[in-house]
């Protein structure tokens, strides 16, 4: 458990951590090497020479093969949209069945495919791997386990391809066939009955749950090869991440806390990109080697949700609230090799340590920038009356209380504090009275007792057992002093410059004025010009 979770704890409903988007690249890894792409033609095939022709001819059946499809599933080829193709392609989803293809959509993008050089297209070239920018074919689809997804496939050979899939849909099928009840909100759950068994689920998402559905849908979209092929010569597609997400999620019960909390991450995280920083959330050096970014931007102010985003190397770390009520922290990257961890989708559990290491980090940064500078609602409980388990109401404490404030200044001196923090009523009776400039029969010591019952209350102060002592928490020696600084060394000075300020202090000049008297003189300034501002200057 990190430190921003055990801070805000109490204004968290559920929390949990799971992958959110995995794009995955998949090749068929012996076909990386032009060698063992003329072996199989020859030993499985009988084909030779692997000429421009036939891997036009190729290319050229995979593409009415993708036309014959369409027309037998009764799905749409689109071409690829200007805005973004998630909204585009929403309403093809509904009512879809499980393993149904929706559409598809014909896009330009750049793939890495075999060519064959040389000047004759019917004899065998020279044979390379080359990076081109071809018509591929997105088939988005509603997998029975992981929901919509998209299988993009290159119709060249050796017909490198793409999933994109996404754990939060994965989840919602898994708590469904185990009759947990939750409330997902586009791309996150805002509300869970069992949130122990929902992070036990996202935890549970093995690398063969990865393999088996690009296996399936490869087989089915890349007809190209036969079974015994697919079993004896290697023909099968390999898993690899291609960009990765994993989001730590944080429900709040009210959005009121949440938009304070954001505001204010927002105003002091600029210095989170910082090297020492990102050495620590990321847990890896920064050296003079280091060729990629190091910096914190603020994202998407034009936006609701904006977003507080930590770069490094080809990864970043991110932080957004989304949903009004969830905030989520979020490491991404589209090179798992930053992190020590290789590509291979066998590797999920090593890259989910990663990552999950990353989001502890990085909220516990978050803390110790944060602190505990954010108001919520301490001081308004610290002035509301207390009801003890008896029953009895206990009046709360007051910024300006005279007596309060004496009692306080009792309470912090050295001598008390030598004591191991012990006192008695009668140590605490003529130290008070002499701050009051009154008597002992004029401040009665049942007054005493009654400011001593609001420190006790508010459990600031708690009585020594089987004793007349009473000992000074730790927490109520920090709220005394600051309460007898602020009235002596702010309210006070400042009320007195304001209300009875000295008149020879007017003809002082300015080079003679002491140091805290001039600050004390900007803060009336201040106050001067915001009250003209808002319009509260007396006429």
């Amino acid at each position: 458990m990190n430190a921003f979770f055990e801070h805000h704890q109490h204004s968290i409903a559920f929390d949990y951590r799971c992958f959110d988007r995995l794009l995955l690249n998949a090749a068929i890894q012996p076909f990386q090497q032009p060698e063992r792409v003329m072996g199989f033609f020859w030993a499985y095939r009988h084909q030779y020479p692997v000429s421009r022709q036939l891997l036009g001819e190729i290319s050229t059946q995979y593409h009415n093969g993708v036309k014959n499809r369409s027309g037998k599933w009764k799905v749409p080829i689109l071409e690829a949209p200007e805005e973004r193709r998630d909204a585009v392609l929403k309403p093809y989803f509904r009512g879809a069945q499980p393993d149904q293809v929706v559409a598809i959509v014909k896009a330009r993008e750049p793939a890495r495919l075999l060519i064959s050089i040389g000047k004759d297209a019917t004899q065998q070239g020279h044979l390379m791997m080359k990076w081109r920018w071809v018509d591929q074919y997105n088939f988005y689809l509603n997998d029975r386990y992981w929901g919509p997804m998209f299988v993009r496939v290159c119709p060249y050979f050796p017909f490198s391809a793409r999933l994109c899939l996404n754990q939060h849909s994965w989840l919602a099928r898994r708590m469904e066939e185990r009759g947990i009840r939750f409330r997902q909100c586009a791309n996150a759950f805002l509300s869970c009955c069992d949130a122990e068994a929902l992070q036990q689920l996202a935890d549970s998402l093995r690398p063969e749950d990865l393999i088996r559905c690009g296996q399936k849908w490869l087989a089915q979209l890349v007809p190209f090869f036969t079974e015994k092929e697919r079993k004896q010569g290697g023909c099968q597609h390999r898993l690899f991440f291609a960009q990765v997400e994993y989001c730590n999620n944080l429900i709040f019960k009210r959005r009121a806390p949440l938009e304070a909390l954001h505001h204010r991450l927002l105003d002091v995280n600029r210095a989170i990109g910082q090297p020492k920083k990102v050495t620590i959330i990321f847990g890896r050096r920064v050296t003079r080697r280091h060729a990629g970014k190091l910096q914190t931007v603020i994202e998407d102010l034009n936006r609701g949700n904006p977003v507080i985003r930590s770069h490094y190397q080809h990864g970043f770390a991110k932080q957004y609230v989304r949903d009004r009520r969830l905030l989520r922290t979020e490491p991404a990257s589209n090179d798992v090799t930053d992190y020590g961890v290789n590509k291979g989708v066998e590797n999920l559990p090593a890259l989910r340590a990663k990552l999950h290491s990353i989001t502890e980090n990085y909220l516990n940064i978050q803390q110790d920038i944060l602190e505990t500078f954010l108001d919520g609602g301490q001081l308004r409980e610290l002035t509301q009356p207390t009801i003890t388990p008896s029953g009895k109401r206990v009046p709360g404490l007051k910024l300006n209380h005279p007596r309060q404030l004496a009692l306080m200044q009792a309470l912090v001196r050295f001598s008390y504090l030598a004591a191991d923090g012990t006192f008695t009523t009668a140590d605490l009776h003529p130290q008070i009275a002499q701050t009051l400039r009154c008597s002992t029969d004029e401040f009665k010591i049942g007054s005493l007792r009654y400011e001593l019952s609001k420190l006790r209350a508010k459990g600031l102060v708690e009585k020594v057992p089987h004793s007349r002592r009473y000992h000074l928490l730790p927490e109520g020696y920090r709220l005394s002093v600051l309460y007898l600084k602020l009235s002596e060394r702010i309210y006070a000075p400042l009320t007195a410059g304001v209300l009875q300020p000295f008149v020879g202090d007017a003809q002082v000049p300015p080079a003679r004025i002491a140091q805290l008297d001039k600050l004390y003189l900007a803060v009336t300034q201040a106050l001067d010009n915001l009250i003209e501002a808002v319009g509260l200057k007396a006429a």
